[in-house]
């Protein structure tokens, strides 16, 4: 469990990325202590008045958090294809969740799965698709309907993982803002 003051570290790095970006001006330094210093996966979720304004993440554990959390803040604000650029008067409205992501886990059956609680990678080739464990809870979905709708954000056919013809994974992660 990452620190209260981690946290808000991170939140703050992700605020300060996108204000740099937005401004055109230079980052601050990334700190290199505590969670910011530690290698992981995460996803940067940026909400404007309640609705979804971006979100983009990063998979693999090869960089520290800091880091992470500062590119994927710069990309939800930028790069997100659903969304045009975040403006620099819109930036200080935006609401910042940072969703840690512990390892990905095989899943063999649909009980192995709780909502809420996990959220889905499905691979089959170049296809890939996440959906992070609050959004099964936020539509209400079963478990069935969170994989089916995780094969469909992958462009896959909505029965690819249990006709065998793409590999289902969980994971948890920590969600903060």
């Amino acid at each position: 469990m990452t620190s209260e003051a981690d946290r808000a570290a991170l939140v703050h790095v992700a605020r300060e990325a996108i204000r740099a970006h937005v401004s055109h001006t230079s980052m601050p330094p990334i700190p290199q202590t505590g969670a910011a210093a530690r290698r992981g996966a995460a996803f940067v979720t940026l909400h404007r008045a309640g609705a979804l304004r971006g979100c983009i993440g990063h998979l693999h554990t090869d960089a520290p958090l800091g880091q992470v959390v500062a590119e994927c803040a710069v990309a939800a604000a930028s790069e997100d294809p659903r969304f045009p650029p975040v403006s620099s008067d819109e930036a200080p409205s935006l609401d910042v969740e940072i969703s840690l992501l512990g390892p990905l886990e095989p899943v063999r059956s649909l009980d192995e799965i709780a909502i809420g609680k996990h959220g889905l990678v499905v691979e089959s080739g170049w296809h890939r698709g996440l959906l992070l464990p609050q959004v099964a809870t936020e539509w209400k979905w079963d478990a069935k309907t969170f994989v089916e709708q995780t094969c469909q954000k992958a462009g896959l056919p909505r029965d690819a993982w249990s006709s065998g013809a793409a590999k289902l994974f969980k994971f948890e992660a920590e969600v903060f803002s």
